[in-house]
């Protein structure tokens, strides 16, 4: 029987989070320090299954002796390191991110820690102005790299919001709601399923997910694997089945159903 090669144990590390001394294994980040002392850290582009890509930035905490905030998805703790979660600097920081996402994009089916995160940091979007009226079909995928485009009306907050891309009978994707946290990109890529179906297309303001050459999905290298859907955090990407609000005993995608007397059927 050949010998099992056995990984050395990592160091740990000793640092220091709000004032608490704090000891991780190497390699561990910041949020993973945070979450060892129950500390609640905000994040929306991380996934534990996922790599982190600092997209959001609403999670930046702050470290003594660096110039900038860093988040705390990817930065790793370093041995003496000291750690500020919660000074006015990280609110405002965490304040202003979430209040630019909430006045461009719908967040309203995001999850309940972000509601609740809306609050504890005083986020007000509607600050922005009211949003514009949304885009005409197909608009936003015409825009090309670089284009600056002039609001409307000043007044009023520039979104996302667009007509909901029903193109296939499984997916529905409602990028009025995507916050471009690239989960979707990694899970269909290099991270998860190897499909490489989406990616980024656009530049600034304008970027968003896409098929290659904006293709309808089912024309596109999507095998309708779910993982995408799995990991959208505000329901940009759902199943077919989860938008028409119906109810599936059987599979993941849904059907409609039928009362029995017995049993429910589809």
């Amino acid at each position: 029987m050949s010998a099992v090669p056995v990984a050395p144990p990592r160091r740990l590390l000793d640092a220091e989070v709000d004032g608490v001394a704090v000891r991780v294994p190497e390699g561990s980040t910041i949020l993973d320090a945070c979450r060892t002392e129950g500390i609640d850290t905000p994040t929306m582009c991380y996934a534990d299954n996922l790599t982190p890509i600092n997209a959001c930035r609403v999670c930046v905490v702050e470290v003594e002796g660096a110039r900038t905030l860093v988040p705390a998805c990817s930065r790793a703790v370093e041995a003496g390191m000291k750690i500020r979660t919660d000074t006015d600097r990280v609110r405002h920081s965490r304040r202003l991110v979430i209040e630019l996402l909430g006045s461009s994009v719908d967040t309203s089916l995001a999850s309940p820690d972000w509601h609740r995160w809306q609050d504890q940091y005083a986020a007000d979007p509607d600050r922005f102005g009211a949003p514009t009226e949304p885009m005409e079909a197909g608009e936003r995928d015409r825009r090309w790299a670089g284009h600056h485009h002039e609001p409307t009306d000043p007044a009023l907050a520039e979104t996302v919001a667009q007509p909901v891309k029903v193109d296939n009978e499984l997916y529905v994707r409602d990028y009025g709601r995507c916050v471009l946290c690239y989960k979707c990109v990694e899970a269909c890529g290099t991270d998860a399923q190897h499909t490489f179906a989406i990616a980024v297309a656009g530049r600034g303001f304008d970027a968003r997910i896409s098929t290659e050459y904006a293709v309808p999905l089912d024309a596109s290298a999507c095998v309708y694997c779910g993982n995408c859907i799995g990991v959208c955090p505000t329901g940009a990407l759902m199943f077919t089945s989860e938008h028409d609000m119906r109810v599936c005993i059987k599979g993941r995608f849904g059907y409609q159903y039928v009362q029995r007397r017995k049993k429910d059927r589809t």
